[in-house]
């Protein structure tokens, strides 16, 4: 689809059994891409229950332009509001939900709680990232990723001061596995983000006044054997400043087979079918 700066970016489309109006856009996690929802994306569609579309974000996968980068903070909420936009030329009456996980789980919130929300009418976090130091996070989210902290200090602070030229610097890095690097798809990872596409790939600072935001239904799935996150807390987190969730633990689910795995197909499945008949 051509985003409002005319840059085209890549989507995977799995087009639903049957006749629906729901549309599910599923955002992937730091460093990889949109074919990380392939096999959930598949079930999800097999089961008429949403035509589902999987997003290269902007600076990931396939996509042209700078990798890890983005123009500015908050051009990837306008490419998801653009891509809303494309989707519904076929349908105005689609019901869209806005799905993601780990990072992309981050995004659903901020997009929540950014000017774009009215584009969607429902969010689904897997494991999401709330902010470093959120209760639901562990240290360095259990390793995979690498923060240089005192640059973001820095960058933020001259961004306070509206001193933007330096956003381009990365500041964080991923511990993307050898055999994923070396792999057939290792040239669409995605190692290191910039400041700008770093913070627009997240909550905001106050997060709290994200998730405040959310009067849409809510469903925050995560797995007991979470790496990266404490899926225990994410509950008493968010439904501290919203009361449209609704949280489930999977026992025994590690961080990734929150997506890869089958535990959570029925739980996404019953959500929808409840909360959009």
């Amino acid at each position: 689809f051509k985003a409002r700066d005319g840059s085209d970016l890549h989507y995977r489309r799995y087009d639903a059994a049957g006749e629906t109006d729901r549309i599910l856009i599923l955002v992937h996690g730091s460093a990889w891409n949109s074919m990380q929802w392939h096999p959930l994306a598949s079930w999800i569609a097999s089961q008429g229950l949403a035509t589902v579309i999987a997003p290269d974000m902007r600076g990931h996968g396939e996509n042209d332009g700078v990798r890890g980068d983005v123009s500015y903070i908050g051009q990837m909420e306008d490419d998801i509001a653009d891509l809303v936009y494309v989707l519904k030329k076929d349908n105005r009456d689609a019901r869209v939900i806005l799905g993601g996980h780990s990072s992309g789980g981050g995004f659903v919130v901020r997009f929540a709680g950014g000017k774009n929300a009215d584009a969607v009418d429902g969010y689904i976090a897997l494991a999401p990232f709330l902010k470093y130091n959120a209760p639901t996070t562990k240290p360095n989210s259990g390793g995979w990723a690498q923060v240089a902290t005192r640059r973001i200090i820095g960058l933020t602070m001259l961004n306070n001061i509206r001193v933007k030229g330096l956003n381009h610097l990365p500041v964080i890095s991923f511990a993307m596995p050898r055999s994923v690097l070396e792999g057939p798809y290792g040239q669409l990872a995605t190692t290191t983000y910039s400041y700008r596409l770093n913070t627009g790939f997240a909550p905001r600072s106050d997060y709290e006044a994200d998730l405040a935001a959310i009067t849409d239904p809510l469903l925050v799935v995560a797995g007991d054997a979470d790496e990266a996150f404490r899926a225990d807390l994410y509950e008493k987190t968010i439904s501290a400043q919203t009361k449209s969730g609704t949280y489930v633990v999977l026992p025994g689910v590690s961080h990734i087979g929150v997506v890869t795995g089958e535990a959570v197909r029925p739980v996404i499945g019953d959500w929808i079918r409840a909360h959009f008949p």
